[in-house]
């Protein structure tokens, strides 16, 4: 059993260290949650000298006012043999034997945190006292309870002091030592009050009923009269007086020692179960928060380097799966080819282009001083370019719709890489880098795609001219005269001809239109979106990197405090585990 006061002494100690005193905070805290006995009363009732009764070494401060300006997390641990003496957790390494320097220690940490005012602190002090004359236990001593503000002193200390004992003992796993002076009324008692106010007033069978002690008086401390003898005469006083000696067997500072560590067991065993799984679903939502928040930086300039190529990937990978169907996006792509380009080349309409009026009129033009002979040779290809160079607009219009898709997938991809919320300004830097990559990969698109359009444009299909002679023949005799040759049935055999050439080449260019779009946009975003980004990443030294690394100092806080948190939550599974296996 005497595990189980040392397991928490040795998780409170921990809580201490990182920064758990259980007050009001975002992080969650275990402190809350540990069984513990705190001791209340009101200024001057003589909560130190029953302490040091219970502990048998005169230690603790004295003096006119609140001596007690925090708390103070006493722990007492038996000892079989050897000389008594003391540790604080702020000072590891050091021993105390004499208990005077105890005493002093005490106040100088006390005014270290509180400064040499009279103000109050709610950061406690640990001390751990080893002794062959104390049982196993753990006391919180808290400052005493005031009802007037002395000089030096805020205004606002007696709500103050309150509200301290109060964040103390309104903990569910709080056992509440409360001390009354024997010459006080106790319907008057600060502590009985307190108590009571908590207990919402109402009215409880004592497991543990009064507990009579008999402090040194102010002469015996005045004479430092030994507290072990102190004792002796405590136990004969209740054992030879009339009033009490049917009650010695459970009055006096070691009686209440004694009951004090055996009810802390007691709670602390009942507790164990609920406190293990307190822990265990704290660290996994610790872990779980801390991954959110994502890796800390790194100190030097290859970590810092290291750190942003991952984070680059990441975002790249992200990008693919969005191309590769793994994630929503990529489909769009396809509605580009499947049915805007088609739509566009729709609209063209290019038998209206080919009016017999129009038709007419770029044969003559193209005739110019010399008329066709047999076939308008020069007619056909200028009605044939004039109609295949259109084809350009919903050509560029299908490498601008891509580009578009690409820019939306860049930012989704942005904003689903976990890493790039740390960091503001490599968020900014990376898509401004896949943006112009992706600029640089439409432009070279827009040049090939364009190429193929102007190519259908520069060299006609010969096998269409080698059927003109039959469309002569068939048409009649090529001995009419021009005026005839010009017609408006010869005319609309003309822009029939044509129309059926551009259809066939408006077809082929709608299936290599985007082949080229996708050797050009898609399938190099895929393979080079950030190469030229890691070319200059690599070029910069550990001052630039910090800059792109600038992450938001409340993260860096909150990442530190979880932690620490983390750490402590840990450590108190460790040592729950532990006293699990011994048993």
């Amino acid at each position: 059993m005497e595990n189980l006061i040392t397991l928490v002494n040795n998780i409170q100690r921990a809580c201490t260290a990182l920064g758990d005193h259980g007050e009001e905070s975002a992080l969650p805290t275990l402190w809350d949650s540990l069984p513990a006995i705190a001791v209340v009363g009101g200024q001057s009732s003589g909560k130190s000298s029953v302490l040091e009764s219970v502990v048998g070494k005169d230690f603790l401060p004295r003096g006119a006012g609140i001596v007690t300006r925090r708390p103070l997390v006493l722990q007492l641990h038996r000892i079989d043999d050897g000389k008594e003496y003391a540790e604080f957790m702020h000072l590891p390494k050091k021993r105390f034997t004499d208990f005077a320097a105890v005493r002093q220690e005490i106040s100088d940490e006390t005014d270290r945190e509180t400064g040499r005012s009279k103000q109050i602190s709610s950061v406690p002090i640990h001390l751990s006292i080893f002794s062959p004359n104390v049982v196993n236990l753990t006391l919180i001593d808290l400052p005493g309870l005031t009802k007037v503000a002395i000089e030096g002193q805020s205004e606002t200390i007696v709500q103050d002091i309150e509200s301290m004992v109060r964040s103390f003992i309104e903990k569910p796993n709080c056992i509440i030592l409360a001390i009354s002076p024997a010459n006080q009324d106790l319907a008057t008692s600060d502590a009985i009050k307190i108590a009571r106010e908590i207990l919402e007033g109402k009215s409880y069978k004592l497991q543990f009923p009064w507990v009579g002690v008999v402090n040194r008086s102010q002469a015996d401390i005045n004479k430092s009269v030994d507290m072990i003898a102190a004792r002796r005469r405590e136990r004969e006083y209740f054992q030879s007086s009339p009033e009490y000696s049917h009650l010695a067997h459970r009055m006096g500072s070691e009686h209440l020692g004694k009951m004090l560590s055996k009810h802390l067991e007691t709670v602390i065993k009942s507790r164990i179960p609920g406190l293990q799984s307190l822990i265990n679903k704290t660290i996994i939502e610790l872990e779980g928060e801390l991954t959110k928040l994502g890796k800390p930086i790194a100190a030097d300039a290859g970590g810092k380097l290291y750190t942003t190529m991952e984070i680059c990937r990441a975002f790249d990978q992200n990008f693919k799966e969005h191309l590769d169907g793994v994630r929503a996006g990529g489909e769009k792509i396809y509605g580009v080819f499947d049915n805007q380009l088609p739509a566009a080349l729709k609209r063209l309409q290019f038998d209206k282009h080919l009016s017999i009026e129009n038709v007419r009129k770029l044969i003559t033009e193209a005739d110019g001083y010399q008329p066709h002979l047999i076939a308008p040779e020069q007619g056909y290809r200028r009605l044939i370019e004039s109609c295949l160079v259109t084809i350009r607009g919903p050509a560029e219009a299908a490498v601008d719709g891509v580009h578009a898709i690409l820019k939306g997938i860049v930012q989704k991809a942005i904003a689903e890489t976990t890493e790039l919320k740390q960091y503001p300004t490599l968020r900014v830097e990376v898509g401004n880098a896949a943006f112009e990559s992706l600029e640089r990969m439409r432009e070279e698109s827009k040049r090939a795609t364009l190429q193929l359009v102007d190519m259908e444009c520069g060299y006609l299909t010969v096998e269409f001219f080698r059927k003109l002679p039959q469309d002569v023949e068939k048409g009649g005799n090529p001995t009419h005269s021009l005026f005839d040759r010009y017609n408006d049935s010869y005319l609309r055999r003309v822009g029939s001809t044509v129309l059926q050439y551009v259809n066939m080449t408006c077809a082929s260019l709608r299936n290599s239109i985007p082949k080229s779009i996708v050797y050009c946009q898609v399938r190099e975003a895929k393979r080079s979106l950030l190469d030229f980004f890691f070319t200059e990443l690599g070029k910069k030294e550990s001052k630039q990197l910090s800059k792109m690394l600038d992450e938001d100092p409340a993260v860096q806080q909150r990442r530190a405090n979880l932690a620490k948190r983390l750490e402590l939550y840990r450590s108190a599974q460790h040592e729950i585990d532990a006293v699990a296996w011994s048993k």
